[in-house]
């Protein structure tokens, strides 16, 4: 009886949630909010159609297990060295400055010390899986803002591991115990040494022991072995299950197999942790946020804004640019998944009441429901605080520069970087735009000329003498920042060759409006690329598909776009593609050619193709005679149409008559 409750319980889970989540993704929502609110709906303090959430539950914990394992494999020492000490020093700035306040306010509300600095724990991590949802789908990723917004949710998911250890070490009695704590940590420490020394010397053997096997199946099941079994040997040592998982990924991510093992485990993991999802959102206390819903939107409120404003000043500090800043605070501000990994531990070891926890979990929810809106609004109120509280350009601004550069270059990544080194080697004058601190030092160290600044702003871009300029380039992945950019360069300077790079084909016709001489989307260009390099496999002349690349190019790559191309157009398109080509041929010692001369061989009548060179010791005849014999290691230079020059091969290769008219 019991199975048939728990495959009831599931069914009523995923035929609920399922059209939820459809609908909250038509909102462009992530789908990991559309759980939560299935959950607080379906759940006993909803709907009630869950009053017993036992098997739920136990699957949600499986769920759990398989989150913090992805969680850990997803991190690595390698990735938290490449964010830089600018983002590393921002992200400790925004853990410390969240803990304090969170913790500051709720021993304001009358909490304990040890309730307080929980609540602070709590509330410092942010949505990883929202934040890079919103980011994945506005095509985001590589902005500046997002890559902060990512370096700082890597250093809190690093910084859980110290917090369970922490709150295991303050004991059940809902106070500080310094005396007791100081033995639970020493002897956690002491666990938490022995697991992940075993993992460390035991996962990376045993996966390279399964991979000698070669079969799918055994790779996918040790990787559930080394998952659960972690976690499991773990709480035999008094640490949680969630805590071993997160170790044992830790430790997978620094091996060669890191990639493989995630997209094993990734399909166990979405599944599962839908459902401990829908179970967080169980736990919501619907009646008592209806009882009283501004006590519960009012706190909420209050988060959001408080922890994203510590955020947004983290960043500023360290980076100067306010645009930024508030793009990162926005990202920040809602309470984390990985709050509810706490709050269990809490709950757990007893600093947490299950009325305290259920609080938790609204209020977390509360946070984390609005948050994709709240990014997706944020660049629209930058723009509109800036039109009316930004300061005017300055008019001596451009003073500041010794000489007017003839090139401007917005933006310091791959595409800027290559670019101001053609530059550099050609003499050029030019000038570096970048908001970057680390990108910025590095074009120091190369003894450019850089302008550190937010391009959007007209102030930085007088500064950096787009006035004057000759050619202005923006290379930057910020799609909204770019439209900005371009709008303030023409704003400036209407007559400057303003090339703008994009990755993606919608944004074309958007930047030309804006003003924007020439938009060079990478989209197409990789298109380009490749049918050039297939029509050259082709025997197609460099001469004729540049011509191609720039009738294309010429046209806005319409083609590509899928857009009808002029009739014009099509009939230039025609005209090259049947257009005279040339093809080379090898004379070899055994060669019926050999000692033929081209009087002999008639190519021209009886194939259209002509001999116009022959290539002999590494020099070149051309215009042969007609009489001249043909030697083994000549090279024929040919002239003419395709199915001429395909005619003529076959005759020189032998396999057709060369008498035949």
């Amino acid at each position: 009886m019991s199975e048939t409750y728990i495959l009831r319980d599931l069914l009523v889970v995923f035929a609920a949630a399922l059209p939820i989540v459809a609908l909250f993704q038509r909102w462009q929502v992530p789908p990991l909010v559309g759980f939560l609110v299935a959950g607080a709906v379906i759940g006993p303090h909803g709907l009630a159609w869950i009053d017993h959430t036992e098997a739920v539950q136990a699957i949600a914990e499986l769920g759990l297990i398989l989150l913090l394992f992805v969680v850990g494999l997803e991190l690595s020492l390698r990735s938290l060295v490449q964010l830089g000490r600018t983002a590393i020093l921002a992200a400790t700035g925004q853990l410390v400055l969240t803990i304090a306040a969170a913790s500051l306010a709720a021993l304001g509300l009358g909490l304990n010390p040890t309730t307080s600095l929980l609540a602070g724990l709590i509330m410092v991590h942010s949505s990883t899986a929202i934040a890079l949802k919103v980011f994945s789908d506005r095509k985001e990723v590589d902005t500046l803002h997002a890559r902060i917004t990512l370096g700082v949710c890597l250093v809190q998911d690093l910084s859980l591991l110290p917090m369970v250890l922490f709150l295991r070490s303050l004991g059940t009695a809902g106070s500080l115990s310094w005396s007791a704590g100081v033995g639970v940590l020493l002897q956690a420490v002491l666990a938490l040494t022995l697991v992940i020394g075993a993992a460390w010397l035991v996962l990376p053997r045993l996966l390279a022991w399964v991979v000698e096997i070669r079969s799918r199946e055994v790779f996918s099941g040790t990787i559930l072995l080394l998952a659960l079994g972690t976690a499991w040997i773990a709480s035999q040592l008094g640490l949680s299950l969630a805590l071993g998982a997160f170790i044992a990924g830790l430790v997978v991510s620094e091996s060669e197999y890191s990639h493989a093992v995630f997209a094993d485990v990734l399909p166990f993991r979405d599944t599962l942790n839908s459902v401990f999802f829908i179970s967080v959102g169980m736990l919501v206390p619907v009646a008592g946020v209806l009882a009283d819903p501004v006590r519960y939107v009012a706190a909420a409120l209050a988060i959001l804004i408080v922890k994203g404003t510590l955020a947004a000043l983290a960043v500023y500090a360290f980076y100067r640019a306010a645009r930024v800043a508030l793009q990162v605070g926005a990202a920040l501000a809602s309470m984390s998944e990985l709050g509810f990994v706490l709050m269990l531990v809490a709950l757990e070891i007893g600093l947490l009441s299950p009325a305290a926890y259920e609080q938790f979990c609204g209020l977390a929810v509360l946070t984390m429901v609005p948050l994709p809106f709240l990014m997706t609004a944020m660049p629209r109120v930058w723009h509109w605080g800036e039109r009316f509280f930004g300061r005017p350009p300055s008019a001596a601004a451009e003073a500041s520069l010794e000489r007017s550069p003839q090139v401007v270059i917005i933006g310091y990544g791959l595409n800027g970087e290559n670019l101001g080194r053609v530059l550099q080697a050609t003499g050029i004058p030019f000038v570096v735009v970048e908001l970057d601190p680390r990108r910025v030092q590095l074009a120091r160290e190369r003894d450019l000329a850089v302008r550190f600044g937010d391009a959007t702003r007209p102030a930085v871009l007088e500064a950096s003498g787009v006035r004057h300029a000759q050619v202005v380039v923006v290379a930057i992945s910020d799609a909204h920042a770019t439209r900005r950019i371009v709008a303030q360069v023409r704003a400036l300077n209407p007559d400057v060759p303003l090339i703008v790079r994009t990755r993606y084909v919608a944004e074309i016709e958007g930047l030309r409006q804006l003003g924007a001489t020439e938009v060079i989307p990478e989209e197409f260009e990789t298109s380009v690329e490749i049918f050039a390099r297939v029509l050259r496999r082709l025997r197609v002349p460099r001469n004729i598909i540049n011509a191609q690349v720039d009738l294309i190019r010429r046209e806005g790559y319409r083609m590509l776009r899928g857009l009808e191309l002029p009739r014009q157009t099509l009939a230039q398109l025609d005209t090259i593609l049947a257009a005279t080509t040339t093809e080379s041929f090898l004379v070899t010692p055994d060669s019926h050619l050999c000692c033929r001369s081209l009087r002999d061989l008639r190519l021209r009548k009886t194939t259209g193709a002509t001999v116009i060179a022959i290539v002999r010791g590494g020099k070149t005849i051309t215009n042969p005679e007609p009489d001249e014999p043909l030697q083994a290691g000549d090279i024929l230079i040919l002239v003419g149409a395709h199915e001429q020059l395909d005619r003529a091969l076959k005759v020189l290769e032998g396999r057709a008559s060369d008498e035949q008219p």
